[in-house]
């Protein structure tokens, strides 16, 4: 079977997984995420491939990390992630792309990311839920932060936290590609 087939039935069954365990209608769970009822039984019967962005905004509605949600695994306590199964989730024709490194569910959940942008590329991400953490470290290039409209270059070798609960976009205006691994924290729900 293909990595996409499995990665839709992995979310098919983890998505009803949680819903049940948050005891969410389907009709509840689309309002808390922004997407339409129709979208979630596609998800849940594994007949689409949703965006990376609808991947997210169910997670966050369930508080749950997009780890979670792709995870083929369930209750082991220690989890190792082989390289080759990091799953790659945003990507350009030009190089850029974002990888899923690892997530876990305690207290709320975290994710491990690694980055790679282009020269001239960029990619936005919608607010998370209030509370949301993101500390980043960049490994190669210098990344260009925006965070309400407001710019920050971080350049390699250092860091940055931010609150991300509001717009934020990952962009690289240099000549070089730029490295960057991301840890997102979601606050569980209440």
């Amino acid at each position: 079977m293909a990595d996409l087939e499995l990665l839709t039935q992995y979310l098919a069954r983890n998505v009803k997984h949680w819903r049940a365990v948050r005891g969410f209608t389907l009709d509840v769970l689309a309002a808390r995420a922004g997407v339409s009822r129709g979208m979630l039984i596609q998800i849940e019967q594994a007949r689409t491939n949703p965006s990376i962005g609808t991947v997210v905004k169910i997670g966050d509605a369930l508080g749950v990390s997009i780890t979670t949600l792709l995870d083929h695994e369930q209750g082991t306590k220690v989890r190792i992630v082989p390289a080759e199964d990091a799953v790659r989730l945003w990507h350009t024709d030009a190089g850029s792309y974002s990888r899923l490194l690892a997530g876990t569910e305690a207290p709320g959940p975290v994710e491990l990311w690694e980055w790679k942008l282009m020269p001239g590329e960029s990619s936005t991400s919608e607010p998370h839920p209030a509370g949301t953490v993101e500390l980043l470290h960049v490994t190669s290039g210098e990344l260009t932060l925006t965070v309400d409209d407001t710019e920050y270059r971080v350049p390699a070798g250092a860091s940055a936290t931010f609150d991300a609960n509001s717009p934020h976009t990952y962009g690289n205006q240099g000549a070089v590609p730029a490295t960057l691994v991301l840890a997102v924290s979601v606050p569980p729900v209440s």
